[in-house]
């Protein structure tokens, strides 16, 4: 789904679509494949719960995962759509996926703690 693209992000092709929400969100099982590709390691305590950080345009979003959207799909909330993205959006784009290290770094600063904003 994603191809390291620099040494802070991957880079992956979604359908991304807005909707009525306060969080962005990709199908659960997306989000646990993915989870466990980008933060899992020899002692298999990831936290698949824990959400990613996407960038799509200019905009960066901690994306959870939700059994009732589509695999390959990306949902943001529609007013939080990137001014620049408007014209591409709802449609198949690209998306960077923020690395381990990165994750980290956008989650504590937007003030996330432990899986939960602040």
């Amino acid at each position: 789904m994603f191809e390291q693209f620099s040494t802070g992000y991957y880079l992956g092709e979604l359908y991304v679509q807005p909707r009525e929400t306060d969080t962005a969100a990709i199908r659960r099982a997306d989000h646990e494949r993915v989870n466990e590709q980008l933060f899992g390691d020899e002692s298999g305590l990831t936290r698949l719960d824990s959400p990613l950080v996407m960038k799509l345009g200019t905009q960066h979003f901690p994306v959870v995962g939700d059994d009732d959207l589509p695999s390959g799909t990306l949902t943001v909330p529609a007013e939080t759509v990137p001014e620049d993205m408007k014209f591409e959006v709802p449609g198949r784009t690209e998306v960077f996926l923020a690395d381990a290290d990165r994750t980290g770094e956008l989650l504590e600063y937007a003030g996330w703690q432990g899986g939960a904003p602040v």
